[in-house]
């Protein structure tokens, strides 16, 4: 039993059947890597700015030239998706989407608007349901 342990386990490679391992390795993720050269902000992730002390003696930032391609993206990020963008992006931006009401709405029109109006019936069960409501709360 003991030989048979003994040939299932591999023996251990040499150093140099390691090191053609590892730089077989690194050629398949060279191949499947992207390098990216040019970083910018996220225009999409809100930004939050820090500001310097009112009292600090210098003022470099007075002598910035602002970018104004950046500002315009930062600006666009924080606007809400109907200013974005035409159409809504995904499906849940359908359901908001026209946000305005379809027609004017006018509170005299009667046919449309139902104001509460309470007749002797239910002001009397109403006057009864407030009276049961203090009786169970007191006892």
């Amino acid at each position: 039993m003991a030989s048979a342990k003994q040939s299932k386990e591999k023996d251990p490679a040499d150093i140099v059947s390691q090191n053609a391992i590892h730089i077989e390795t690194i050629k398949k993720e060279n191949r499947s890597q992207k390098v990216y050269t040019l970083f910018s902000i996220n225009p999409y992730k809100r930004l939050h700015i820090l500001t310097d002390k009112p009292m600090a003696g210098n003022k470099t930032h007075d002598k910035v030239q602002e970018d104004p391609a950046f500002l315009r993206a930062i600006h666009r990020a924080c606007l809400e998706p109907t200013k974005k963008y035409t159409h809504p992006q995904t499906e849940s931006q359908e359901i908001g989407w026209i946000s305005r009401p379809l027609m004017v709405s006018d509170r005299s029109d009667r046919r449309l608007n139902w104001s509460r109006q309470n007749s002797e019936i239910t002001k009397y069960m109403d006057a009864a349901w407030r009276l049961k409501e203090q009786t169970q709360n007191l006892g």
